[in-house]
């Protein structure tokens, strides 16, 4: 049976680590924070979140108002999770060449395809 070495093995994972984390933020050095965002159709309503999600910012127009909440609400999620598909595709794109394509499934991180609606019109990282 061969002999394993745990401290080298684990110095090649750490500098692998190390690497692909230099390699990332120097990416979004460049390219600045990746969000996701939505609108709808007229214009009255926009929303941007972080990977994963986070509502990091609303616009709502004040005729929107007027359609309700439950209406409102609907309007927002729905934006929101067009959105939250956007930054999953702007972060896979940012982090796919550095990082294991497993591993950004894992994280939930994929890309729309171009034909998809929700697929920007600008590219992140392309």
């Amino acid at each position: 049976m061969a002999d394993f070495d745990i401290e080298l093995a684990t110095a090649r994972i750490t500098e692998q680590a190390e690497r692909a984390e230099a390699d990332a933020s120097a990416r979004f050095a460049r390219s600045g924070p990746v969000v996701g965002k939505a609108a709808s159709p007229d214009g009255t309503i926009e929303v941007q979140v972080a990977p994963g999600g986070l509502l990091t910012g609303l616009t709502i127009h004040r005729s929107t108002l007027r359609h309700g909440s439950a209406v409102l609400a609907d309007q927002i999620l729905e934006l929101a999770q067009r959105a939250t598909r956007r930054a999953g595709d702007r972060m896979y794109h940012a982090l796919a060449p550095v990082v294991d394509k497993a591993q950004l499934d894992v994280l939930g991180y994929e890309p729309i395809p171009d034909d998809d609606p929700d697929a920007d019109t600008y590219t992140y990282g392309r």
